[in-house]
């Protein structure tokens, strides 16, 4: 259990009630498209994400497009539907993806400032082209990125961070990694813009962001020091900005854990996409 008060668990509002289990609304379901072919689906997939193969579009950066994909324009288009590289990523991230993961999820922010963010887990074949999954609309801290994270500073952590926990106030929806079901995810209260938390730790993944990896999301074990924060998850979205944590739809996110896989050692590249495009 965790010792003190984290960036995701800054979220709960109200104290559970040790004699029953919360009444929660039912959720809504989710409409998807089915898309026809696989190639449509990876060139919609990219379109999505706003992602562009260097040389795709002239004058234009891979920031731009990032910036453009999460406020939903569709201007970016893919020059190569199976890169070789994850596009949006510059130099700098890029090297900072371990040579071993060939699952990454991509969160990038509209902006330094904004609590908009888009998801999209990418998977590398093994002739070394990089395939996008889905592209998710989500959210990030109300007040944005940032480099040097504090706890409380509602901003989120840019970085290359390990995905290695799970957990949830739900029960395990099927995922291969390490699953901690605990009534202790528990939420309440009203988030930034006044929408309810009820489902936001029904299924989180702890961000390895100072924390241990290999122990629960509810762990309070932060080896940088309190200052620094933690607690920082990917988790359900409840429809506006986080703490510090990274939210994707409740049936993304069931369908994310259910993908990502400890042998593919996976990992997490999260920030707003002109920090990203470094």
């Amino acid at each position: 259990m965790t010792a003190a008060p984290t960036d995701a668990l800054d979220e709960r509002t109200s104290p559970p009630d040790p004699g029953r289990r919360r009444h929660r609304a039912p959720r809504r379901a989710v409409k998807r498209t089915v898309i026809a072919t696989s190639v449509v689906a990876a060139a919609l997939a990219l379109l999505g994400a706003g992602y562009v193969v260097t040389g795709g579009i002239s004058g234009r950066s891979a920031a731009d497009n990032n910036r453009d994909a999460v406020r939903g324009s569709s201007a970016a288009a893919p020059a190569d539907p199976l890169p070789t590289a994850i596009p949006g990523l510059g130099p700098k991230f890029l090297a900072q993806v371990p040579r071993n993961s060939s699952q990454v999820l991509v969160a990038v922010g509209a902006a330094k400032d904004s609590s908009d963010a888009l998801v999209t887990l990418w998977s590398r074949r093994p002739d070394g082209h990089w395939h996008p999954g889905p592209a998710w609309r989500g959210h990030n801290a109300k007040d944005g990125w940032t480099t040097d994270h504090h706890a409380g500073d509602l901003h989120s952590p840019i970085g290359v961070f390990t995905l290695h926990d799970a957990g949830g106030f739900d029960a395990d929806p099927g995922t291969k990694l390490p699953y901690h079901h605990s009534d202790a995810f528990h939420a309440g209260g009203v988030g930034f813009d006044g929408e309810p938390l009820d489902d936001a730790f029904d299924y989180v993944i702890a961000i390895d962001y100072n924390r241990v990896p290999g122990t629960s999301p509810l762990d309070g074990t932060q080896p940088l020091g309190a200052d620094k924060g933690g607690g920082i998850w990917v988790h359900v979205d409840h429809g506006g900005p986080t703490h510090g944590c990274v939210s994707v739809p409740a049936d993304d996110m069931v369908e994310l854990l259910r993908t990502l896989d400890p042998g593919d050692h996976p990992v997490i590249v999260m920030g707003d996409g002109d920090s990203l495009a470094e």
